[in-house]
């Protein structure tokens, strides 16, 4: 650099300066984890108007970080997309209060939109019901009304296998956390166990509830890496924990009086239940005690969703590690799930609201979220637990804070009831499958629709979002599994 330029470019910094010093007001402030922990370096000393670029590089240089991550920075639980300034509301002092800027690491890839259909997957011979990707996003499974269980190449867009084995529909399936089984539930209240590598059923089947299971979920991989029990959720007002490899009923969870139509599988132990005698329990899965009832909706309760249910799916995977190579899966899965913090647990329910609970230690709920017109069919934490989405037959998709249960914002834009809801890895995207027969892609970023994806001829009942972030799979009424990619 010549001596003249170096001297032009050392006078428009010492100008920038003078301006900053007389012009910009400056507030005092401290990084915090989402944990709680201050960052070293203590107070700073921060320019109002500091943007989350400048944020980004003092958050990596105190944190000693060799490489660049990107984080997400939050003041009292609201994101800071532009500058610092525009999250302090009007009562703050800048002379004397302190401003706790709460940093969040985020994905390191960033999930692109889905933009077109790459594929139409044809085969089943009824309604598709539900849809799944395996956690580590390789293999894709499907459930049908023609009573099949179907397992897809999703590189050539090919059926591997079609398992048979149900006399009913199929309602519901459910990856195991290792991947490398898929149990499926049909409406004769039979529960199969398949495996992925060949297509065979796994076992016998697993009998026992006399009415029709409507949700299922697996022991966390940390707790169990042999992934041998599962429980599931039934119209008969049960619940029943499975050891599927003897094919045999562990435990039955009694309590409920009328159907239970969700349950969860917590990573602590707990298993909370959703039922439409308009309650959740929480239950001890190692002895089957009720630990309390949640009240609090006046009608039936329809969906439940975690904070980690995300971190559950994935912790063996995490950052594209496979669960069967990698020794330290357990531990590292442990530690995805315990980054997370408390588990925070979200109901929704055919009273049009939504609660927000703290079920491990309380029977009292956080909040109450209003706003929805009509009955709340599907609700999702956020990859990074830092949003909740919820959607309604209201046509609309609502979104809130996970931590205050506060609303952030609506998204509108289908005609018709939304079914089904999943989040890009990322928490930046949400996609939404609507009875209208369209797919929509929402940006975090805008708070409005990013891509319309018509495609099917008919009502979409259950849809995806790969762990990887490349694809979306989402099935309905047409019979056709379709895939989307960017």
């Amino acid at each position: 650099m010549s001596k003249r330029k170096f001297k032009e470019r050392s006078e428009e910094s010492n100008e920038d300066c003078s301006m900053e010093t007389t012009e910009v007001k400056r507030v005092l402030s401290r990084f915090k984890s989402d944990s709680g922990e201050v960052l070293p370096g203590g107070l700073l000393d921060l320019p109002i108007n500091i943007t989350v670029d400048k944020l980004q590089a003092i958050c990596n240089t105190l944190l000693q970080n060799e490489e660049s991550i990107p984080f997400a920075f939050y003041v009292n639980d609201i994101e800071i997309t532009d500058s610092l300034e525009r999250n302090i509301n009007e009562n703050f002092n800048v002379s004397e209060d302190v401003i706790e800027i709460i940093y969040q690491p985020q994905a390191i890839f960033k999930v692109r939109s889905v933009t077109r259909c790459t594929g139409s997957l044809e085969g089943h011979k009824e309604a598709v019901i539900s849809v799944a990707f395996s956690p580590d996003g390789q293999s894709l499974a499907s459930g049908s009304g023609d009573t099949t269980v179907r397992f897809w190449d999703i590189y050539t867009q090919t059926p591997y296998f079609t398992c048979e084995g149900h006399r009913h529909w199929v309602l519901c399936i459910a990856w195991s956390p290792c991947g490398r089984k898929l149990v499926s539930a049909c409406k004769n209240g039979t529960i199969l166990l398949w495996d992925p590598k060949t297509g065979k059923q796994m076992g016998r089947a697993m009998s026992g509830h006399k009415m029709w299971i409507t949700s299922l979920c697996w022991e966390p991989f940390h707790k169990n890496p042999e992934c041998h029990f599962i429980v599931s959720s039934s119209k008969d007002c049960d619940l029943r924990i499975w050891d599927v490899v003897r094919a045999q009923t562990v435990r039955i969870l009694s309590g409920h009086t009328k159907s239970v139509t969700c349950v969860k599988w917590g990573g602590n132990g707990l298993i909370y239940s959703a039922s439409q005698d308009r309650t959740i329990k929480v239950w001890r899965a190692e002895d089957g005690i009720l630990c309390r009832t949640l009240e609090g909706h006046a009608h039936w309760v329809n969906t439940l969703a975690l904070n980690v249910d995300y971190v559950l799916r994935t912790g063996p995977f995490h950052l594209g590690k496979n669960a069967n190579e990698n020794q330290n899966s357990v531990e590292q899965a442990r530690k995805q799930y315990e980054s997370v913090g408390e588990e925070i647990l979200v109901s929704g329910s055919d009273d049009f609201t939504l609660f927000l609970w703290k079920p491990e230690r309380e029977k009292k709920s956080i909040a109450r979220m209003t706003g929805h017109q009509q009955l709340i069919n599907d609700v999702k934490f956020s990859p990074n637990g830092r949003i909740i989405a919820s959607a309604s037959f209201d046509k609309s998709i609502k979104l809130w804070e996970s931590n205050t249960g506060k609303y952030i914002a609506s998204l509108r834009g289908h005609v018709q009831a939304i079914y089904s809801i999943a989040w890009s890895a990322d928490s930046r995207l949400l996609v939404s499958g609507s009875a209208d027969s369209t797919l929509k892609v929402w940006s975090m970023k805008t708070k409005k629709l990013c891509q319309d994806l018509p495609g099917h001829a008919d009502e979409i009942y259950a849809v995806d979002w790969s762990p990887d972030g490349l694809r979306v799979a989402s099935g309905g009424k047409d019979k056709v599994l379709r895939l989307w990619q960017n």
